[in-house]
């Protein structure tokens, strides 16, 4: 069974591939950067929007870790904040799965190499969280760059793929 976003207006479809579409591509074939630039900056916003908000819920109820005790599930938890606002936004934009998983994946690849250097004492909890945060916007970018049809608004939702 195909779970995606709702087509995205008329004769719109949601393909298999995980990408939300309109059944066109930009005029010429040409990747519109500033929609993808646009749309860059808005996964920026959810992801620090999910990170703040979840994160401050979770801590009222009392399920947050300490990131000088607990770097590592605090890491975790903090990715897994961040991919669901990032998550939601993707979705409510009409993206499929298959997208959406892998711009989540940008929040946690990162700290496959970095735990072991934790673990090591190369670096401390600052370290850990300070190069997992500035690794993922590269990430984030090179999953865009991966979709670059997608993400420069063909499919787009609220613009009618225009």
């Amino acid at each position: 069974m195909n779970e995606t976003a709702p087509p995205h207006g008329p004769g719109a479809t949601a393909r298999d591939d995980g990408r939300a579409g309109t059944g066109h591509r930009p005029a010429g074939g040409r990747v519109r950067w500033g929609r993808f630039a646009r749309h860059y900056v808005e996964m920026i916003i959810a992801m620090f929007v999910g990170m703040f908000v979840l994160g401050l819920l979770l801590r009222a109820a009392g399920l947050g870790f300490s990131h000088d005790r607990q770097p590592e599930l605090a890491y975790l938890l903090m990715a897994f904040d961040m991919s669901v606002g990032m998550a939601v936004w993707m979705r409510y934009r009409g993206h499929g799965w298959i997208p959406t998983l892998e711009m989540c994946a940008a929040m946690f690849v990162p700290v496959v190499p970095l735990f072991p250097l934790l673990w090591a004492g190369v670096i401390d909890s600052g370290g850990l969280m300070t190069l997992a945060h500035v690794a993922m916007f590269p990430l984030m970018l090179a999953a865009m760059l991966w979709r670059r049809d997608e993400y420069a608004g063909c499919g787009d939702r609220h613009h009618g793929g225009t």
